[in-house]
This record gives structure tokens, C-alpha cells and sequence, in this order.
């Protein structure tokens, strides 16, 4: 996936904002609060960064091209980095970026929730 679809992608998902910060990452939020990072690896790559279950954590941290996101990770937090964008299929992380707005989501109040349109069902 490209920075250009990515954003494509991510600007598709309900209630998302967008900003660059932290040194030109494209940074999208819900409800103001971060989903998704995209910045670069070390080979000067574009990496991208999502919240995932503890479940797909624990999955993706051992998965070849992904990894615990840096400061992220070590914080605690359950982030990964897919920083290896040699696959040519990008469903998985189509995937995780949708779960990552679905989970940061839910920890929005009820009343933000229901005000963005999100979660009513």
C-alpha cells in the first residue's frame, strides 16, 4: 500500500480526521483520538502503525514485516508497525486499520459515539 492509498483508505472509515504531525507522519484520528500513523521505516520506507487486540498483539509482534511499534509498544500499549511493504496484498492491512478505528472507537464516551454515528447498532 502506498502513503497515497493509505490515506485514500483511511479518510473512508466514519468520523476520521487527519493530520500531519510528529515529523510529516499522516496521523488519523476518531473522535480525536490516534488510529493510525504512518511514517517512515529506516529504509525510508512508509511504515504504518494501528492499535490491535492483545490477541492479534500477541499474533502480529513475531509476524515477518511487522513489528511492536516503536515508543508505542514499549509504553505498554498495543500498537503495531508493518513496516515491510514488499506483499502486494494489502487486505490484511485494510484489516487492522479498520479494527484500529473499530477499537479506538469504543473508547470514546457513549455521547461522542452516538454524536460521530458510530457503534449505534
Amino acid at each position: 500500500m502506498t502513503r497515497d492509498e493509505y490515506n485514500i483508505f483511511c479518510a473512508s472509515l466514519p468520523a476520521t480526521t487527519h493530520v500531519v504531525q510528529w515529523g510529516g507522519a499522516d496521523v488519523w484520528k476518531v473522535g480525536g483520538k490516534v488510529f493510525a500513523i504512518a511514517g517512515w521505516s529506516k529504509s525510508r520506507q512508509s511504515a504504518y502503525s494501528f492499535k490491535v487486540s492483545e490477541q492479534n498483539y500477541h499474533f502480529l509482534k513475531d509476524e515477518p514485516g511487522y513489528r511492536p511499534a516503536p515508543y508505542l509498544a514499549s509504553r505498554g500499549f498495543k500498537w503495531i508497525q508493518k513496516y515491510d511493504n514488499f506483499s502486494m496484498n494489502d487486505e490484511p492491512l485494510r484489516y487492522y486499520l479498520t479494527q484500529s478505528h473499530y477499537l479506538v472507537s469504543l473508547g470514546l464516551t457513549k455521547k461522542k459515539q452516538k454524536e460521530l454515528g458510530l457503534n449505534q447498532d
